[in-house]
Parts: structure tokens; sequence; C-alpha cells
């Protein structure tokens, strides 16, 4: 465009000289402003030409940044394929830990249970174990009430305080002593029948407990204070011929009057 410019400039310098249109100075003139008209259409075609090349570096830089766009698009992309991956991962975790968070809770419920069936039985077995001790206390309670009873000269509550005893723990082994003692108290109210079928209930029932030599030497007192001397005696030979080596039978010879006891 400029070479053009410039030929125009010479032909029109040519013709213009060759017609003798214009003198040296207008000549000049009009040369100066064909110059200065090309110099602007040079500075305008250079600023067209700069922006060219800039919209063409432009465009460069937008196909770089569209390819950036694009490889940023598949990183997403990739990364929320990861985060789909993680998040089920999460969720199934989640799952897995309120799955075990109720397995725990079911066993731990399970194990107080137990726990507490187990307290349960030990408490019963101790219970039943120390029920025979409780029961032994209060049996020798009650006895030992029922004989301080009669130590005191309180015979009719003695009497009252064995027979509870025995109808509350009657398989106790304190039961024929019970018996024995019923047996004196009515000895000392002077109830000697009352007191001989107390005393023979004794020998009857527990013929090997160590009172049935006791029962049959206060049975033989008894008859010898109602008048029945024989019948005494005989007892006493009983009580020897029984139980030889119990201290009733001592106390049956001195009364027989030693050896003749056997006669």
């Amino acid at each position: 465009m400029a070479r053009l410019v410039f030929g125009a400039l010479l032909l029109v310098s040519s013709w213009a000289h060759a017609q003798g249109l214009f003198d040296d100075n207008e000549a000049r003139r009009r040369i100066e402003v064909l110059r200065n008209e090309y110099q602007a259409s040079q500075k305008q075609v250079q600023e067209h030409l700069t922006r060219i090349d800039s919209a063409l570096q432009d465009k460069s830089a937008l196909v770089d940044l569209a390819g950036s766009i694009d490889a940023l698009k598949q990183a997403i992309a990739q990364m929320n394929g990861q985060i789909e991956v993680l998040l089920n991962r999460a969720d199934n975790l989640d799952r897995r830990q309120k799955d075990l968070y109720v397995d725990l809770d079911t066993r731990l419920r399970r194990m107080e249970q137990n726990q507490s069936q187990l307290e349960q039985s030990q408490a019963q077995m101790q219970d039943k174990l120390a029920a025979p001790e409780r029961e032994a206390a209060q049996e020798k309670q009650v006895y030992e009430a029922a004989l301080n009873q009669f130590k005191v000269g309180n015979y009719q509550s003695a009497i009252a305080g064995f027979q509870g005893f025995m109808a509350n723990f009657p398989n106790s082994p304190l039961v024929p002593s019970a018996q024995y003692w019923i047996g004196n108290a009515y000895y000392a109210l002077r109830d000697y029948k009352v007191a001989i079928a107390a005393q023979q209930k004794v020998v009857s029932t527990w013929p090997d407990n160590s009172k049935a030599a006791d029962a049959m030497l206060n049975i033989a007192s008894s008859q010898q204070e109602l008048g029945e001397t024989k019948a005494a005696r005989a007892t006493l030979k009983a009580l020897l011929t029984k139980y030889p080596q119990s201290a009733a039978a001592e106390q049956a010879k001195q009364r027989l009057g030693g050896s003749s006891a056997r006669k």
C-alpha cells in the first residue's frame, strides 16, 4: 500500500510538471502534503497491523485458555469421580459403624442382663448358704429364751416357749432337749402325771438322744412324788440297763442303794 501511494505521488508530480499547471513552490507544497498524507496512512497501516498482530496473539491466548479450560474440566471430572468413590466409601463406612454400634449395644445389653442374672443367682446362692446359719442362730435364740424362763422359775412361760420352739423348728436337733425341759417344767409345777407323759415321749421318740437317760430319771422322780415307789425303782433299774454309762445311771445307782440296784 505504501508503494502504491508513493507511486501515485510521483505520477501526480510528473503530470503536474508536464502540464505546467504548478510552479516549483506549489509542486513542493503539494509533494509535502502528499508525503504527510502518506506518513499518516503509513501510521494508520502500522496501527492496523499492530491491532491485527495483537488480535492474533489474543486468539492464541484464547486457544491456550480453551485448552487449559478443557484440561481443567477433565481434572474436575476426575476429581468428581474420586469424590463419588470417597462418598460411597464413607457411606459404607457409616453403615458399617452403625451396624457395629448396634451389634455392640446388643452385646452390652446381653452382658448386662447376664451380669444381672448372675448377681441375682449369686445373691440367691448366698442367701441359701446363709439361711441355715440364720435359722440355726434363730433356733438357738428361741431355745435359750425358753430355757432362761425355766431358770428364773417362769415355768409356764418356759413350757409355752419350748412348745413354740418345737412347732417352729420341728427338725432342730434341740427338739428332744426342748421336750425334756417341758417335762422338767411340769415337774417343777408339781404336775407329775403330765411330767411323766412328757418325759416318756423323750424316751420313746428319741431313745438314742443324751436326754433320754435324764428323762427316765425324771420319770422315776415323778413316780416317787406320786407315791409309786415300786414303779420308780423299776424305772431306775431300766435306766441302768439301757444307759449304764450315763451320768443319770450313777444317780440311779445311788437311789437304788448301790449294788442292790441290779437285784
